[in-house]
């Protein structure tokens, strides 16, 4: 598995990492052998990153990482999880927000008990855009600096912010102490605009994760989960694409990590699952470069949702009502 450094954090990482999301059950409930299996795969094929978030099934996802990692020397692998942003288990979308130093620094050690380390390589801040924008200088003015004196007292080693918006990302690259940047749907087939944020990171020696290759489920193949605010013609019109990409013998999921992986200026794409056999899938399909002409074929069929910037407060919403 080929690696990289990540921006200036010194952190070498595996092209390919793990997004442990799919841990806590946010698209389909899991096995937590199966979890674990998963796990082990990834490290057995070389992938050396992984990260995580307390909000990822109300700590689920923690507690099996965790379970997952235990008695593995700790220099085989980079280790993230995420601040500010918590959930009850089986409240998805009933999501609280708090980048206040006491809360931060208390739930970041529960963090490192679930999972069974007492430093963490990176941390990002997490998705103070939700909630209207309402924790978004309790993020800048407590949130930030409260990471910073954690690196400073050497609890993590370097800080990050994981967030969606762009408009929000380019005040991050331009006011934040990062290190490193995470973001999500914003360099899959149906999204490039993440693109825009490199040139600005490259500039300032910031380091660029690229997660959901997968579009958050939409490029699986299978239904969106429910949170998700794509509404019922998008979904007709990815089905649409899935069976495209049937017809002339490959499959949307197989093309959308493809594209993610093949030439990426990210330092690193990072994918989420539960099973150790997509682990084993995922990594021979991004050894293959994806088909041009499927790509864009694909990618008109999908113009409409090309490039859109998904309101996912209004999913949770719905989800809620």
């Amino acid at each position: 598995m080929e690696t990289t450094v990540l921006g200036s954090t010194g952190l070498r990482v595996s092209r390919l990492s793990f997004g442990a999301s799919a841990l806590g059950g946010v698209f389909r409930p899991i096995d937590e052998s199966e979890g674990i299996r998963a796990v082990h795969a990834a490290l057995d094929a070389g992938i050396t990153y992984f990260d995580v978030a307390p909000a990822y099934g109300g700590t689920l996802a923690e507690t099996v990482l965790g379970k997952a990692l235990k008695g593995v020397p700790r220099d085989r692998y980079v280790l993230s999880t995420k601040a500010g942003k918590y959930t009850r288990p089986g409240a998805y979308g009933d999501d609280e927000l708090d980048y206040t130093a006491t809360r931060i620094r208390s739930e970041l050690r529960r963090s490192m008990e679930r999972l069974g380390t007492d430093h963490l390589d990176l941390v990002h801040l997490h998705d103070f855009e939700y909630q209207g924008r309402s924790k978004l200088r309790e993020a800048f003015e407590e949130g930030f600096p409260t990471l910073v004196a954690l690196k400073e007292e050497g609890a993590i080693g370097a800080v990050s912010a994981g967030i969606y918006p762009l408009d929000l990302w380019r005040r991050v690259i331009d006011e934040a102490p990062v290190q490193a940047i995470l973001t999500h749907n914003h360099y899959s087939l149906l999204d490039t605009t993440g693109l825009d944020l490199l040139p600005a990171c490259r500039s300032k020696g910031i380091g660029a994760i690229n997660a959901s290759p997968f579009a958050s489920g939409l490029l699986t193949g299978g239904p969106p989960p429910a949170w998700h605010p794509a509404s019922e013609a998008d979904r007709r019109l990815l089905s649409d694409a899935a069976r495209l990409c049937e017809a002339r013998g490959s499959s949307i999921a197989k093309l959308a990590l493809q594209f993610a992986v093949h030439a990426s200026p990210f330092d690193t794409t990072m994918f989420s699952t539960a099973r150790a056999a997509s682990v084993a899938r995922n990594l021979a399909w991004a050894a293959e470069p994806p088909d041009p002409t499927l790509v864009e074929a694909v990618r008109a069929l999908l113009a409409p949702l090309v490039d859109r910037q998904w309101d996912y407060d209004a999913g949770v919403d719905r989800l809620r009502s």
